[in-house]
């Protein structure tokens, strides 16, 4: 069975967010590079856009976490608390988010997007021209790179898809070349 089938029998065919039953899309929660059911939710299209930052944050929308953040799945808690994070300034977000539980590890997993920074203090990762990077984004070498500990050179223009940040680092990126993931500087990729 794919993932798309088991997301759809274990939500029954409707948005794990916000159960709408219209337009229904996998999603690969950041950082993930792989898609598996521990890894992806099943939304719709009016929380990918959102999610995605494609549309503008409907604050109403996202009244449906109230539900949602109890779901027995991880990945689905681990959204709910990104997307009330993104919402905590609204005022009824700051509630939820006190009475959500996740594990270490899911916490850690949750944060790995820097939802829950102010903005002043979120590291900015930029490319070669000093465009935004995000997580999940597809870049290209513009230039041959040497692979550390390895014999490998990754040859510019070689496209690195769905892109990890590091949160720590606003210089360092990870992606697959193939079929090893390493890390990449950001003076070295152009978004695509």
């Amino acid at each position: 069975m794919s993932v798309l089938q088991t997301l759809q029998e274990r939500s029954n065919n409707t948005c794990e967010l916000c159960t709408s039953t219209k337009d229904l899309h996998q999603y690969t929660i950041p950082p993930s590079l792989n898609e598996n059911v521990a890894n992806d939710v099943l939304v719709c299209k009016t929380c990918l856009d959102q999610i995605e930052g494609n549309k503008e944050m409907d604050a109403n929308h996202w009244r449906c976490l109230n539900d949602s953040m109890w779901s027995e799945h991880i990945a689905v808690q681990i959204m709910a608390w990104r997307m009330l994070q993104r919402l905590r300034n609204e005022g009824w977000p700051k509630d939820l988010l006190d009475m959500m539980y996740l594990d270490d590890e899911a916490l850690v997993l949750a944060r790995a997007t820097g939802e829950h920074e102010d903005a002043a203090n979120k590291i900015i990762h930029r490319d070669v021209n000093g465009v935004i990077l995000e997580a999940g984004d597809n870049v290209v070498l513009i230039k041959d790179l040497k692979v550390k500990g390895s014999s490998m050179v990754a040859k510019q223009g070689t496209a690195v898809r769905n892109i990890r940040l590091d949160h720590e680092n606003d210089k360092y990126i990870e992606g697959k070349v193939g079929s090893q993931l390493i890390v990449i500087i950001t003076d070295y990729v152009k978004k695509t």
